[in-house]
C-alpha cells in the first residue's frame, strides 16, 4: 500500500518535531513526504537543520491551508494521499498504523481519518482554549490527520480554496466525498496535537469563522452540520445579546439627547429610556451567562477569569459582524469560479470521453494550459508555468507519449507582437518545461478565415503529421471551447482544463473537464503516471 503524506505549513518551530518524530516511526515509509511551504515571506529556509532526506518543499501560494493542500496532492504519486497539519506528532507506530489502516479498504472507502489525541494540562483544568482545541479530538474529517484515495480526490476537485482558513475546508471536502457516493473509515493510527500558545484574545480573533459557516451553508443547505456532525454553537445567542446592546446602546443615546418637548414626547422617552434599561439588563444577563459557561469549567485562575470577562463582553458583536460579512460576501464566493474545486473529470472515463484506450500523442494548448495566460505577450520574462505543468509533462515523456504544442498567437496579425517574439517566448516554456516537441502556431487573425486557426483543425493535423501518428490518435489539452472544437474537427480527443476565461457552456459541452494540468494527464495515465493499454 503506497501512500504519500502531504503537511501544509507557515513555518511553526511544530514542523521540525512532526519530521523527526516522522522519520523515527516504525512501517512503511511514504513515497515523498512534500512540505508545502505557504509562508508569504520566504526570506528564511523552512527548515534550519535542512531538508530531511524523502522531504520535498513545494511552494504555495500563501493563500490558505485549502490551497495548499491541493498543490501537495497535485504532486504526489502515490496512490493514497495522508494529510498531516504541521503541528501534529505521529506516535512511533503511526506509519505502520497507517499501512494497516488503508490496507484492504474496499473500492467504495475513499478515506480513513486518523485519531488526534489532545494533551491536557496535568494538576488544573483547562483554559478556554484548551478546550476549544480539544474539540479537534471529536471532529469529524479533520485533516490534522486523514487519507484519501488520490483519484477520490481528483474526482471530486480536492479542497474548495474559497475557505481560507484551517476552519470548514475538511467538513466542506469530507460531505462533498460522502455525496460522491463513497464512506470514510475511522483509522486505528493516533497523532498528538499538542495545545500552542495563544493570545488572550484569540476566542475572539477566531470568531472569523463564522463567515466560513455561512460558506458551508450556501454550498450544502441548511442540513450541513447535521451530515457533518457540527455542534450548532450558540450563534442564536450571539444575536440575540448583540440586539439587546444595540437597543441599549440606542436607549442611552436617547437619554443623552435631552428631555422631550410637550406630553406625548416625554412618554416616548420614558419608553425609549425603558426599553432601553430592560434591554441592557437582557445583555447584562447574557453576557454573564457566556462568560460564566467559559469560567466554570476552567481553572478559574485570576488572569482566566479577566480574560473571560473582557471577551465575553466582544465575541457576540464579533461573531455576529463576520456572521453578516460572511452573507454580504456569500454570492461573490458562489460565483468564483477561480478558487472553486474542480472536478476532475465527470464519472470514470470511458467510451463515451475516448479516453479508456491509450493514445500515442498528447496536443497541447500553451496560454492557459502550459503557462498563465498573458495576453499578447511578447516578453520571456513574463512566462510563468502553470501550477503542477512541469510534471504533467514529465509524467507525459515519462510515458512514452509524443507531444506537441498547438497555439493561436494572432497578436502577430493584430500588430501587438512579431514573430521573433512569439519564438522567444516559446523558448522560454521550453526552458522552464523541457522539450514538447513540434510548434505548431497560427499567427493568423479570427478575421482571415485560414484552415489552421483553431476551432478549425488544422494547427492538430498537422501536429500530427508532424509526429508520425493519426489525429485519432491524439488528445488536445487546452482551457477553451476552440481547443476541444479543433479537436472534435480533426477527429481527436480532447480534454478541457478550465480557467477563469472558460464560459459555462464550454465546460458543459466538453467530453472530459480536468481541474488543472496534472489532473488531465492523470485522465490519460492514471494517478501511478503509467500509460494504460
Amino acid at each position: 500500500m503506497s501512500f504519500d503524506v502531504v503537511v501544509p505549513t507557515v513555518g511553526r518551530h511544530s514542523l521540525s518535531r512532526l519530521l523527526d518524530a516522522l522519520g523515527a516511526c516504525s512501517g512503511p515509509p511514504p513515497v515523498r513526504v512534500l512540505l508545502v511551504d505557504d509562508r508569504r515571506d520566504r526570506s528564511r529556509p523552512l527548515l534550519a537543520a535542512g531538508v530531511p532526506e524523502g522531504v520535498e518543499i513545494v511552494a504555495g501560494r500563501g493563500a490558505g491551508p485549502a490551497a495548499a493542500r491541493n498543490l501537495g496532492w497535485r504532486r504526489a504519486r502515490a496512490g493514497w494521499v495522508a494529510f498531516l497539519d504541521d503541528d501534529v506528532v505521529p506516535t512511533g507506530t503511526w506509519l505502520a498504523d497507517l499501512a494497516a489502516d488503508l490496507d484492504g479498504l474496499p473500492p467504495e472507502v475513499a478515506a480513513s481519518q486518523g485519531r488526534i489525541v489532545v494533551p491536557m494540562p496535568a494538576g488544573r483544568r483547562p483554559t478556554d482554549w484548551e478546550r476549544n482545541v480539544r474539540g479537534l479530538e471529536s471532529a469529524r474529517w479533520a485533516t490534522a490527520d486523514m487519507a484519501y484515495r488520490r483519484d477520490v480526490l481528483a474526482r471530486v476537485g480536492g479542497f474548495d480554496e474559497r475557505f481560507p482558513r484551517a476552519y470548514r475546508e475538511d467538513a466542506d471536502l469530507g460531505l462533498r466525498v460522502v455525496e460522491a457516493g463513497y464512506r470514510i473509515a475511522t483509522g486505528r493510527r493516533v497523532v498528538t496535537h499538542p495545545v500552542r500558545a495563544a493570545g488572550r484574545f484569540v476566542s475572539v480573533r477566531v470568531q472569523a469563522g463564522n463567515a466560513d459557516d455561512v460558506l458551508m451553508r450556501g454550498l450544502h443547505g441548511a442540513g450541513w452540520r447535521d451530515r457533518a456532525g457540527v455542534p450548532r454553537g450558540r450563534r442564536s445567542r450571539h444575536l440575540a445579546v448583540t440586539g439587546l446592546g444595540l437597543v441599549a446602546l440606542g436607549g442611552l443615546l436617547a437619554r443623552r439627547g435631552g428631555p422631550q418637548e410637550g406630553a406625548r414626547g416625554g412618554r416616548t422617552g420614558r419608553r425609549t429610556r425603558l426599553a432601553g434599561l430592560l434591554a441592557g439588563a437582557g445583555w447584562l444577563g447574557g453576557t454573564a451567562e457566556l462568560a460564566l459557561a467559559r469560567v466554570l469549567p476552567g481553572p478559574r485562575t485570576a488572569g482566566e477569569v479577566a480574560t473571560m470577562a473582557v471577551t465575553s463582553v466582544l465575541l457576540p458583536p464579533v461573531a455576529c459582524w463576520h456572521w453578516l460579512a460572511g452573507w454580504a460576501r456569500l454570492p461573490r464566493l458562489l460565483a468564483d469560479r477561480d478558487r472553486a474545486p474542480r472536478p476532475g473529470w465527470r464519472g470514470s472515463p470511458g467510451p463515451s470521453s475516448g479516453l479508456d484506450r491509450r493514445p500515442k500523442a498528447v496536443l497541447l494548448d500553451r496560454d492557459g494550459t502550459l503557462v498563465v495566460d498573458v495576453p499578447y505577450n511578447g516578453d520571456p520574462d513574463r512566462v510563468v508555468a502553470m501550477p503542477g505543468a512541469r510534471e504533467a509533462v514529465e509524467r507525459l515523456r515519462a510515458a512514452g507519449l509524443a507531444t506537441a504544442v498547438v497555439s493561436n498567437q494572432s497578436g502577430v496579425a493584430r500588430g501587438r507582437i512579431r514573430v521573433e517574439q512569439v519564438e522567444a517566448v516559446n523558448r522560454r516554456v521550453e526552458e522552464l518545461l523541457g522539450p514538447l516537441g513540434p510548434w505548431l502556431v497560427c499567427v493568423h487573425g479570427p478575421w482571415e478565415g485560414c484552415g489552421c486557426r483553431k476551432p478549425a483543425p488544422g494547427l492538430i493535423e498537422a501536429a500530427a503529421s508532424a509526429l508520425g501518428v493519426d489525429p485519432a490518435d491524439c488528445v488536445v489539452i487546452g482551457d477553451v471551447g476552440s481547443d476541444v472544437e479543433a479537436a472534435r474537427a480533426a477527429g481527436a480527443r480532447s480534454v478541457l482544463v478550465p480557467t477563469a476565461v472558460t464560459r459555462e457552456e464550454e465546460v458543459a459541452a466538453a467530453p472530459a473537464v480536468a481541474a488543472d494540468l496534472l489532473a488531465a494527464v492523470e485522465l490519460l495515465l492514471g494517478p501511478q503516471g503509467t500509460a494504460g493499454g
